[in-house]
């Protein structure tokens, strides 16, 4: 798998995160970006389309020139018999897998694939487990999710999560499933403590795991156009606590949540959170992007996130 890139949190946790860098991304260069990753050993930024054939554009020089020096690369074309809905990306070294989110109409079933890196032709699909599978009143909502897929830096297991309550779940959280090998070498995944959610329309698009914990991005949209989003911290407890059968169980709360729009982010739909690469001055950084829809009346924004860290703060210890 690709090396992973160091991620820092505010410091205090309260001293927020500062936008240092924003660009819009031309509807030549793709559109309806709902996930993404960033290729370190190669300086490649790609991000996932949901249009139902598939792709991933990609761009290089991200490291030296920021997003003002991002060079579009040809887009990657995925290769598989049906229409899909990709919402979560992990990339390997000759392989990367993608989180496609399930509908009724189409009749659409969500899965996990695996997509060869060189040509995009898909290799293996993965159904998801059956508590999970869209039905008339269980399982995944109808364009409810998977909605996100990161890589424990625990174990190295996908981490997969629901974007809104299963239909038999309580409206205050959101399921996170662990992707991993069992003894004979197959993918199987567990159930993890699932995530809370606020109530009120909000829902995780995205999710970035760490070992100072879990980072989600929420969104909310209220008709006709106001949208609301919110990055949030999940102790690392989150990504090693095995599910309850209780289904009383309280879900895992944030750590603490902060408010985007506030830091002059552009009111969209934010769908993706990726561990960038570091400033000139050596600060981590996150990168933050929006799925325009394919609406005429939307863009694709990009921004770019370093942690404020405070003199003298120290930074608490791992959760």
């Amino acid at each position: 798998m690709d090396a992973p890139i160091a991620i820092s949190l505010p410091c205090p946790l309260s001293a927020g995160w500062e936008v240092v860098e924003q660009r819009l991304i031309d509807p030549s260069q793709g559109g309806g970006f709902s996930a993404g990753a960033y290729r370190l050993e190669v300086d490649e930024l790609w991000l996932l389309s949901d249009a139902p054939r598939g792709s991933i554009s990609r761009w290089r020089g991200f490291r030296a020139g920021g997003l003002k020096g991002l060079m579009p690369l040809p887009p990657l074309s995925l290769k598989q018999p049906q229409p899909m809905d990709g919402e979560g990306l992990v990339v390997e070294a000759q392989h990367f897998w993608v989180a496609t989110e399930g509908r009724q109409q189409p009749v659409q079933p969500a899965a996990l694939l695996r997509y060869d890196m060189a040509t995009g032709s898909l290799l293996s699909s993965r159904e998801l487990p059956p508590d999970w599978r869209l039905q008339l009143d269980r399982g995944l909502r109808s364009n409810g999710g998977p909605e996100s897929l990161s890589r424990s830096p625990v174990d190295g297991a996908l981490l997969m999560a629901a974007e809104q309550p299963l239909l038999q779940d309580p409206p205050d959280r959101v399921r996170l499933l662990r992707w991993a090998l069992d003894a004979s070498g197959a993918l199987q995944p567990v159930e993890l403590r699932p995530l809370a959610l606020p109530p009120g329309g909000w829902g995780l698009t995205d999710l970035l795991a760490s070992k100072q914990g879990l980072l989600g991005l929420w969104r909310r949209f209220t008709a006709p156009d106001q949208w609301q989003a919110r990055l949030v911290l999940y102790p690392t407890s989150a990504i090693t606590t095995n599910a309850t059968s209780n289904a009383d169980a309280p879900p895992v709360a944030p750590l603490i949540s902060w408010n985007l729009l506030q830091l002059g982010l552009a009111p969209d739909n934010w769908e993706v959170l990726v561990a960038a690469p570091p400033l000139g001055d050596g600060r981590p950084s996150l990168l933050l992007a929006t799925d325009d829809n394919f609406n005429p009346l939307q863009r694709s924004h990009l921004a770019r996130l370093v942690p404020r860290q405070l003199p003298g703060c120290s930074a608490p210890p791992q959760q």
